[in-house]
């Protein structure tokens, strides 16, 4: 047995080693802490710095893209370019400038709006000082003159600053003038002004254009750093200045800067090096108890280890329901690709049954049109036996002339309804505009002419059109449009239909047009959904319009309907246009393609 000196000695030498381990770890602890602290300290300071920077960059470009489009938008308007005509003695329309430019700063908030000729000289602004002494205009000038949007920062001595957006004024094709916005920055800077941390914004010479402090506006930051002593905090055992976060505006020519404070890192350095030495010092106290729960730190690490395979199995559990999850989904995206392929079936099927439907609606009209060529190429056939028994053999040639005239007629409205008929292709090229509405009128004039209606009329500028689309479903639109049409003006005495278009840019707009009672205001939102119809029961179904609406959007275009305040309805059709040397190539192929079924 060791004596009671020996125990105390092995006591001693523990407690010895315990402690010099505690004051390793101790200093370990404490410098790691500190550390951290001055980590985490500073990506917070300069998160919350980062933050600020990036509201203030998205305030000031909100403020300047406000400004950025007022000059083309006024450059563009036809009441500007008319400022800008000189009279007979060379006099300006300065009242009518200076009274726009006033109303349009007032409404924009801009800080000026002027006009000025390519000369330079100032036609009128709204009010500023700036304008007056032309800061900035040739370069603002020079740029509108070659077509592009001018921009520039402006200051004089006085203090005055803006940034100026510059757009050209043509008039038939001359470049007559400028319109020059500037831009007020009033608000930004009162804005940083609530901002405890600095804010400010320099050029590329390193000049501060904008800032919170008005001390520092409109001089360089180079000067400003080797003075502003009070932007320096001790960090480390050394004097630091505030942390610069800086953010380009690259359109601009621009830096914003936002100084962060430092001083709280130095704070939380302090704070973790107390926190880190009281902590050591009650693991100190507290070792002595670890070693004497050594038992419960071990039943510990056995629940900790069954907790580990209780979330192991339910890792496994989720990933297999994970798994069956996405086979229900892949087979639910399956069943819903199938359904898409039925309803796309399905809609090319309606708008060949809406076709059929429409044929046999004119059929009455079309029997009509075809019993009296019979008739006449009778009377004719038997005339002619007649003058040929007689020996009159003019007589003879022109009865067969007159015969043949009809005869080619009935096939011209023959090969019209059987390509009309046929199911349509999905190509989609340049067809003529003229042709296919004369196809379609073909086809709807033997009904219109039953119905009592003569007078269809088709514009001057249809004429050489062409636009981008199939030819047999376009004719269909203009078959349905014009149907439509025929039913809402049956049994009117005066009734008219006209068809006419116009190319604007790279679209042509069609519009049909009758003098009909229109439609009820509050059913046209409704007018192209399908089996809508104002028709009374057994008259139609009401999918004309839809498949109208569907066939102009497979070629890119659109279709809309109102009234007209002289009375009647008017559909208004926008397709793409095509160019007429690459419809006269593809002309001859794009009706058979378009027609094979």
């Amino acid at each position: 047995m060791q004596s009671r000196a020996a125990i105390e000695r092995q006591f001693r030498r523990f407690r010895f080693g315990l402690f010099v381990v505690w004051a390793i770890l101790l200093a370990i602890i404490v410098a790691w802490s500190v550390r951290s602290a001055r980590e985490r300290a500073l990506s917070e300071v300069m998160q919350k710095a980062g933050e600020t920077l990036s509201v203030q960059t998205e305030i000031l470009s909100g403020v300047l893209d406000k400004y950025r489009l007022l000059p083309p938008l006024l450059s563009r308007q036809s009441s500007i370019r008319a400022l800008f005509v000189r009279d007979a003695e060379g006099n300006a329309q300065a009242l009518d400038a200076r009274r726009i430019a006033e109303s349009t700063a007032s409404m924009s908030a801009a800080m000026d709006v002027a006009f000025f000729f390519p000369d330079g000289e100032l036609l009128a602004n709204a009010r500023g000082s700036l304008v007056d002494r032309a800061e900035g205009l040739p370069e603002l000038i020079e740029v509108a003159l070659q077509g592009r949007l001018g921009r520039a920062a402006v200051a004089n001595r006085q203090g005055e600053r803006t940034y100026a957006f510059s757009s050209g004024v043509h008039r038939e094709g001359k470049f007559v003038g400028v319109v020059i916005v500037y831009v007020d920055f009033y608000r930004v800077e009162a804005a940083w002004a609530l901002s405890a941390r600095r804010i400010f914004v320099t050029d590329k010479t390193g000049t501060v254009f904008l800032a919170n402090d008005a001390a520092w506006r409109l001089k360089n930051i180079a000067d400003l750093r080797e003075t502003a002593e009070s932007d320096r905090y001790l960090i480390d055992g050394r004097f630091e200045r505030r942390l610069d976060l800086v953010r380009g505006l690259p359109l601009l020519e621009w830096d914003l800067h936002v100084l962060a404070d430092p001083a709280p890192v130095a704070a939380a350095r302090l704070s973790a090096a107390s926190i880190a030495t009281l902590v050591g010092l009650l693991a100190g106290m507290i070792a002595l108890v670890v070693l004497r729960r050594n038992e419960e730190a071990i039943i510990k690490a056995r629940t900790d280890r069954a907790t580990a395979l209780r979330l192991e199995r339910v890792v496994r559990d989720r990933t297999r329901a994970l798994s069956i999850t996405n086979q229900s989904l892949s087979q639910e995206v399956e069943v819903r690709r199938e359904a898409e392929e039925r309803l796309r079936k399905t809609q090319n099927e309606l708008v060949q049954t809406a076709k059929l439907a429409a044929l046999g609606q004119m059929s009455t009209a079309l029997s009509h049109e075809y019993n009296q060529p019979l008739a006449a190429i009778r009377s004719y056939s038997d005339n002619a036996l007649r003058f040929l028994d007689k020996g009159a053999l003019s007589e003879v040639s022109g009865n067969l002339a007159r015969i043949n005239g009809l005869v080619e007629r009935m096939a011209e409205l023959s090969r019209t309804l059987l390509s009309f008929s046929r199911k349509p292709g999905a190509s989609v090229g340049p067809v003529p505009l003229g042709t296919i509405i004369d196809e379609a009128l073909l086809l709807a004039r033997p009904r219109a002419r039953a119905a009592g209606i003569t007078d269809i009329r088709v514009g001057d500028g249809v004429s050489g059109l062409f636009v981008l689309g199939g030819r047999i479903r376009l004719g269909q639109v203009f078959v349905n449009l014009v149907n439509n049409a025929i039913d809402a003006l049956s049994g009117q005495a005066d009734a008219t239909v006209e068809i006419d278009a116009r190319r604007q840019g790279d679209r042509v707009v069609v519009t049909v047009i009758d003098n009909g009672p229109g439609v009820d205001p509050a059913q046209l939102p409704k007018v192209f959904e399908p089996f809508f119809t104002t028709k009374g029961v057994g008259e139609g179904i009401g999918i004309g319009l839809s498949i109208v609406d569907n066939i102009i959007r497979d070629f890119g275009g659109t279709i809309m309907v109102d009234n007209r305040p002289e009375g009647g309805a008017c559909f208004t059709i926008n397709l793409r246009a095509a160019e007429a040397d690459v419809a006269g190539r593809n002309d001859h192929t794009a009706p058979a393609a378009e027609a094979a079924i």
